[in-house]
C-alpha cells in the first residue's frame, strides 16, 4: 500500500512540476492539451528510463568469480 502511496505521490509531483516549469495556466482547453502532451512525453521519457535501468541492472554481474 506505501508503494502505490509513493507512486500516486510522484506522478503528482511530475504534474505540479510541469505545470509549474511551463508556466501552464489550467483555464483553457489549449492549456490542458499542452499539459497532457507534455505529461505524455515525461511519462514516456520516464517508462523508457526505467526499461534502460532494468536492462542495465540484469545483465550486470551480481556474483562474484570463483577463483
Amino acid at each position: 500500500m506505501k508503494i502505490l502511496i509513493f507512486i500516486i505521490l510522484f506522478l503528482f509531483v511530475g504534474a505540479f512540476f510541469i505545470i509549474s516549469n511551463e508556466n501552464i495556466k489550467m483555464n483553457s482547453s489549449e492549456n490542458l492539451d499542452l499539459f497532457f502532451r507534455e505529461y505524455c512525453s515525461w511519462f514516456d521519457k520516464l517508462i523508457g528510463n526505467g526499461k534502460n535501468l532494468s536492462g542495465f541492472l540484469i545483465k550486470m554481474e551480481w556474483l562474484p568469480e570463483v577463483g
